[in-house]
């Protein structure tokens, strides 16, 4: 049963949206394991700089960013959300084939920059779809489990990432060059239209159709968001975290290639790494979100993650990095689960979809830029500089969520 125990108390149809969301949950995380951990590391190979993995990770937030309104957009309607998703996700898991097979038909400076290209397609597209996502999981898990859901479902996601990122890694170094990323990245493809298969079995509940946007433009949702400084100042925090977190974000694995005289295997067992110390994380981090309420939790994750980029500069070998990333993986695991839970509860129902898509923006703007100004930083002074600059950053933010905002009322934790 997903969720253990207590779902058994749930409608049957409650249930079963439950464990195809879990089902598409599972094979989405092989994709995106593969994703996270090679994509960068297969545009490397392919004769990409330090600079150009910096300016592709800015433009994928960017170009995401200004399409996450229109999203949010067609996600406005309770019956339109899925076939978005659906739609949105499909599209950028054929991106990833198509990343594969590009070195048949280029190559040179042409092929870096088509692959870039496909990358941050792939991106804005997976973007284009979260509003809707975001919606839709507000309308298929209930708020009273939401932290055990999405701490099992975490949970059992990890444990797959971890399986993915080592096998893959040990697959791409034991085919060696190009040919093991474009190997990868067309599985990653197969497994994600399994993620979309899953998806599309999951039958939303029926609710109230929501108010359309009355004339005027942006001056209704401009009028929402005033009335909630709340959610104004969680989105604020979030633009301070996330532009330092993409100062240092794009080059962690590179530098364990290029300074540290790691290889795909190496990658792939750090994230290992992490993705096991994430497990306990996730059951720990979801029962206290229920209990405690989600702003405590990120608040305590936000106040220890900054440590982690700092602890990269004493880093001399890739088993440096171990301890980094057993700590990174609990915390991360705990800030993802009140994040998304905080996001819920601060933004209305009836505007979910685009007061997500305003938070993603925030978001991806935030991201774009921090890559970019870490992409430039890291050309002229080098990977110890962005690390020590992104941890600084992370504390601000911490700073920021803890002055600004308050804990949600109990009648909004349900």
């Amino acid at each position: 049963m997903a969720g253990g125990q207590w779902a058994a108390q749930l409608p049957p149809a409650v249930q079963r949206n439950l464990r195809w969301f879990l089902t598409d949950g599972l094979f989405a995380q092989v994709a995106e394991s593969i994703s996270l951990a090679y994509l960068s590391l297969y545009v490397l190979s392919l004769g990409a700089t330090r600079g150009q993995i910096g300016l592709m990770t800015s433009l994928a937030s960017l170009s995401a960013a200004l399409l996450l309104l229109p999203g949010a957009g067609l996600a406005r309607r309770a019956d339109q959300r899925q076939r978005v998703a659906l739609a949105s996700g499909t599209a950028a898991r054929v991106a990833l084939l198509l990343l594969a097979l590009i070195p048949f038909a280029f190559s040179g400076q042409t092929l870096v920059t088509v692959a870039i290209a496909l990358a941050v397609i792939r991106e804005t597209l997976a973007n284009l779809a979260l509003p809707a996502w975001t919606a839709l999981t507000g309308d298929i898990v209930p708020l009273a489990w939401r932290g055990r859901y999405f701490g099992m479902r975490n949970m059992a996601m990890g444990v797959v990432g971890i399986t993915t990122t080592l096998l893959v890694g040990r697959a791409i170094v034991s085919i060696g060059g190009e040919s093991g990323y474009q190997w990868a990245l067309i599985f990653a493809f197969i497994t994600g239209l399994a993620a979309t298969f899953s998806f599309a079995q999951i039958k939303p509940p029926v609710v109230a159709a929501e108010a359309e946007a009355a004339p005027g433009g942006g001056a209704p949702l401009l009028q929402r968001l005033r009335a909630n400084p709340q959610f104004i100042a969680f989105c604020g925090a979030a633009a301070v975290w996330n532009f330092s977190l993409y100062v240092a974000g794009p080059f962690f694995n590179v530098y364990v290639i290029e300074k540290l005289g790691g290889d795909a295997l190496s990658v792939g067992w750090l994230s290992v790494v992490s993705s096991i110390a994430a497990l306990p994380g996730q059951r720990i981090f979801g029962a206290l979100t229920d209990r405690w309420g989600p702003r405590r939790v990120q608040l305590a994750t936000t106040a220890l993650i900054p440590i982690l980029p700092i602890a990269w500069l004493f880093v001399r070998e890739p088993w440096h990095v171990v301890p980094i990333n057993l700590l990174a993986g609990f915390l991360w695991a705990g800030y993802l689960i009140a994040s998304l839970n905080n996001l819920l509860i601060l933004a209305p129902q009836d505007e979910r979809a685009r007061f997500s898509a305003v938070h993603q923006m925030v978001v991806m703007g935030s991201l774009a830029a921090g890559a970019a100004v870490g992409g430039w930083v890291v050309t002229e002074w080098g990977y110890l500089i962005v690390f020590m600059l992104s941890g600084i950053g992370r504390w601000l933010a911490a700073l920021v969520l803890w002055r600004f905002t308050r804990a949600a009322p109990p009648a909004a934790m349900g």
